[in-house]
């Protein structure tokens, strides 16, 4: 089923955005002419009534979005093995005794040893999505990454060992 947003106009407010859910729950977005944003959630009987809502900064807004795009990155990740026959999506924690722990991602040379894709890492609730050669590594983050079952336990191996 596709999913139904619903734009709605508030006049000398701004727009709310709704996301009708497949059983019929309705969230929204209030986003304020002004820039505030709020995070509704609306009541069963009355699309009109919220039930509750959050003020949300512009950094918990972010926040909120790269926990969400995670969410639906790493499910659809996950989906890869029922689609590809020996394609893997593994996690992989970047210990503190590895020789790449405060240095860039790009030091790994990954890729090019591993023949694996990191696609993600995970910084406790932070997810950062598409990681660059220049993005900083650190002890504890969580490398999510694409590959075969040799590549992932060679990436495993080169992040343990160098």
């Amino acid at each position: 089923m596709a999913v139904r947003i619903e734009k709605i106009d508030l006049p000398g407010i701004g727009t709310r955005h709704d996301l009708v859910t497949d059983r019929g729950r309705r969230i929204g977005v209030v986003s304020h002419r002004n820039g505030e944003r709020q995070l509704a959630i609306f009541d069963e009987d009355d699309p009109d009534a919220a039930v509750d809502a959050v003020d949300l900064t512009d950094d918990e807004a972010d926040a909120l979005a790269d926990i969400l795009g995670a969410s639906l990155m790493l499910g659809q990740l996950a989906g890869i093995r029922d689609q590809v026959a020996g394609l893997f999506t593994e996690q992989v924690v970047l210990l503190a005794t590895s020789p790449y722990a405060g240095g860039v991602l790009g030091d790994t040379k990954a890729r090019t040893r591993t023949s694996t894709s990191i696609v993600a890492i995970v910084r406790g609730s932070e997810v950062i999505p598409s990681p660059t050669p220049d993005t900083p590594i650190h002890a504890g983050d969580t490398f999510v990454a694409v590959g075969t079952r040799h590549g992932l336990d060679a990436l495993s191996r080169l992040l343990s060992d160098g």
